[in-house]
């Protein structure tokens, strides 16, 4: 497996949990504070960085 494979989907699960975090916080009914703004931006940073990067890494095998 690739290493820019691997780290996309490391981002790709990071961005997830951010994404879902700040989703938890606006649920609960929290204020809409900067925190769960940065956690919404940094998630969705996160998540799109990552499916950017295992897509654009394409996979070759050499025999």
């Amino acid at each position: 497996m690739n290493l820019k494979r691997i780290f996309g989907t490391l981002l790709t699960i990071l961005g997830i949990i951010g994404l879902i975090y700040s989703a938890i916080e606006f649920v609960n009914g929290s204020e809409f504070s900067r925190s769960m703004i940065v956690y919404l931006i940094l998630g969705i940073v996160f998540f799109f960085t990552g499916i950017g990067l295992i897509r654009g890494t394409s996979d070759s095998a050499k025999m």
